[in-house]
């Protein structure tokens, strides 16, 4: 209950280290999203975290853009990869590629080898098709089930039936990799033709976040971020969420 910190990303410089911790010193820059779905108190100048739910920034990108990886990064990389076990020369559909969790999912699966197939508005076709999608499906004048049904992956952010409907382009045997609650009903389906359902709720991942560094630094994943707000903004920054823009929204100390 209030009064708290909001914010769960995090991305800045180790001041001081608990009696324990031996995996990090002080000056390292770090990045994570501790705690979560606690909140981290990210919304401040200083903020604590366990040891074990952070890793070393990546070193090619700035804090701010080091910020915007956590949540979403984590989520996207346990989403195809630990879940969905997304393998070189698969075929992987996301949905809303332009969304925070969605561009970094078509990085991730484009540089893990996969042939990836996303969905964006019309405005955002051309970002989506920037970040190495293979097909950009505009959803407001193409059905993405045309797509045909040899998906061996499908990630699936939005919510309504956009899980059942995702089980028409996915093969026999496929996975299908939720952020959201699926229906008993669709889950009946997708039995039928032994496809595998992964509900996932993402969790701090110091590992996870090591393996998004190296994609960084390797110029296989940039985070995007649509603007920088500094702290004493942060509601105008909330404000500005709410416009959907492309990428992640920061704030900066």
């Amino acid at each position: 209950e209030p009064p708290f910190i909001l914010g769960w990303d995090i991305s800045g410089t180790v001041q001081a280290l608990g009696a324990d911790v031996t995996a990090f010193k002080v000056g390292d820059e770090v990045f994570g999203m501790p705690r979560f779905p606690k909140q981290a108190g990210a919304y401040a100048e200083l903020a604590a975290a366990p040891a074990d739910e952070i890793a070393i920034k990546p070193e090619s990108i700035d804090h701010a853009h080091a910020a915007a990886l956590p949540l979403a990064g984590l989520t996207a990389w346990q989403g195809l990869v630990r879940h969905g076990g997304l393998q070189a020369g698969e075929r992987a559909l996301i949905h809303a590629g332009a969304g925070g969790v969605g561009h970094l999912a078509v990085q991730i699966a484009k540089a893990r080898g996969a042939y990836v197939v996303s969905t964006a508005s019309p405005d955002k076709l051309d970002f989506v098709r920037s970040l190495g999608a293979d097909e950009v499906v505009d959803y407001t004048k193409q059905d993405f089930t045309a797509k045909g049904g040899d998906f061996d992956l499908v990630l699936e952010t939005i919510g309504g039936d956009h899980a059942e409907e995702s089980l028409k382009v996915l093969r026999d045997g496929g996975v299908l990799v939720s952020l959201l609650n699926v229906h008993d009903t669709t889950r009946a389906k997708a039995k039928e033709r032994n496809i595998r359902i992964e509900r996932i709720s993402v969790k701090p991942d110091r590992e996870a976040l090591a393996e998004l560094a190296s994609l960084v630094d390797a110029k296989k994943l940039s985070p995007h971020v649509a603007k920088a707000f500094p702290l004493e903004q942060a509601g105008e920054a909330q404000a500005f969420l709410a416009t959907r823009p492309i990428g992640k929204v920061v704030l900066t100390v």
